[in-house]
């Protein structure tokens, strides 16, 4: 029996032609062209037409079906209630590494859900395993012409990605993602590096493999296991060591030089993480291919001091930096403070008058193995910046708020953490010259 689905309209624009046509907030689309409408995907793909028809049920319970013509693209003005217009997917799988496991409890509801629902991959860059989709959601994809699609590779070995994510149907989806190459959609791919499991021989193994996929697969990414403190119970796994990440980067290195003279791109590419552990130099732009992978942390480091130093350059070439007498502070997690300090010496330089105090936030809350700002919580940063030297204002980065929202992980809001620290705070975006202008204005 096929599920019905009911999509109950929220919001209509005034002006357009759902409102000239008198849909109602509270109606419900049945269909469009006679075809049953799953989620925003199917939404969108029968409304791009000049000519549709629209079946909308009434609150009476009277349908009505409205013959529309419009422009191609236009939009009717329709909102619903949830944005996918649909339940979202929620992963099956029991990965070894997964962080949402490693997290305490009494935390809100929201941050426990494990999603693997390709659709918002697509829509919010989110990675899926493939183990969650079905033949349909294949087909619908490439009809849709749905790209990119992030896809959590961990392995290109079978056996072994079923053992990582506990899912004896795990080796079977990595024929998913062959589909969707031949079909022309375009993916990037992520492998999570746990200590003894899938590094050494078997990366090698999945770099050689996935790099057949170019180039509709555009780049891979290599990204450290985050281990925090809760891990009791869990499957063993240990941290990399300098030597650990030198040999992971040394392979990456060998692969991009080999696949670069031939495809045009370096294809697989390390998260920051692996160069400030093994104590390397970040790799120079060109390495990145357009930063393809940034949400993974690779070459956000990068991109941040080539914003910086071009935002910088800008400034003295056009008269020199002017700054008012100041003293303010930044906070961020450990594993970006080098960098940061090295940014504002730069400017203190050239700026005397300005004093930055930047602070590296040690993550009690989930153990200190977790060095990202993204993970910082509210109360961590009041205990460890409490009594500090905090000037006129703190500076923290956006990624350390939930997207769109003023409350960190621990559900602190950024008004009670001002009101503790009494200094006004400010929230910077992630680009460089965001980053100079809230130092010099």
């Amino acid at each position: 029996m096929k599920k019905e689905y009911l999509h109950v309209i929220e919001r209509v624009a005034p002006g357009s032609i759902a409102e000239e046509l008198e849909i109602e907030a509270g109606d419900v689309l049945v269909e469009i062209n006679g075809n049953r409408i799953e989620d925003i995907f199917d939404y969108q793909y029968y409304t791009q037409d000049e000519y549709i028809e629209v079946t909308v049920r009434k609150a009476s319970g009277e349908e009505w079906i409205l013959e529309i013509d419009k422009e191609y693209d236009e939009d009717l003005g329709i909102t619903f209630g949830n944005g996918l217009m649909d339940e979202y997917h929620s992963c099956r799988n029991k990965c070894i590494f997964c962080f949402i496991d490693q997290m305490p409890g009494g935390m809100r509801d929201t941050l426990y859900f494990k999603d693997d629902d390709a659709r918002l991959s697509f829509l919010q860059g989110n990675y899926v395993t493939l183990t969650n989709m079905s033949d349909d959601d294949i087909d619908r994809i490439i009809k849709y012409h749905l790209s990119p699609i992030n896809v959590s590779f961990q392995t290109t070995n079978p056996a072994l990605r079923c053992k990582m994510l506990n899912n004896r149907f795990a080796g079977e989806a990595l024929e998913k993602a062959w589909r969707l190459a031949r079909a022309g959609v375009t993916m990037n791919g992520q492998i999570v590096l746990c200590k003894g499991i899938n590094d050494g021989a078997e990366l090698e193994r999945s770099i050689r493999d996935l790099s057949a996929y170019l180039p509709t697969l555009e780049s891979v990414s290599v990204v450290p296991v985050g281990l925090s403190k809760y891990r009791d119970g869990l499957f063993p796994l240990e941290p990399f060591t300098r030597e650990d990440a030198r040999k992971v980067l040394a392979t990456i290195h060998q692969w991009q030089d080999k696949l670069y003279p031939e495809y045009g791109v370096h294809f697989i590419h390390a998260s920051d993480e692996w160069y400030i552990l093994a104590g390397e130099e970040l790799p120079e732009e060109e390495r990145y291919d357009g930063y393809l992978q940034l949400e993974n942390g690779v070459g956000m480091l990068r991109l941040l001091i080539n914003e910086f130093q071009e935002a910088f350059d800008a400034l003295r070439n056009a008269g020199g930096i002017r700054v008012a007498p100041r003293e303010l502070s930044i906070a961020t997690g450990q594993l970006a403070y080098g960098f940061l300090q090295q940014l504002t010496n730069q400017l203190t330089e050239v700026c005397p008058q300005l004093t930055v105090h930047i602070y590296p936030i040690r993550n009690d809350f989930f153990g200190e193995m977790i060095t990202v700002s993204g993970l910082l919580t509210g109360q961590d940063l009041l205990a460890q910046l409490k009594g500090k030297a905090l000037g006129e204002k703190l500076l923290l980065p956006q990624n350390v708020l939930r997207s769109g929202d003023t409350v960190f992980l621990d559900d602190m809001t950024l008004a009670e953490l001002e009101k503790a620290l009494q200094v006004p705070i400010d929230i910077v975006k992630s680009s460089g010259q965001d980053l100079l202008n809230a130092l010099i204005h």
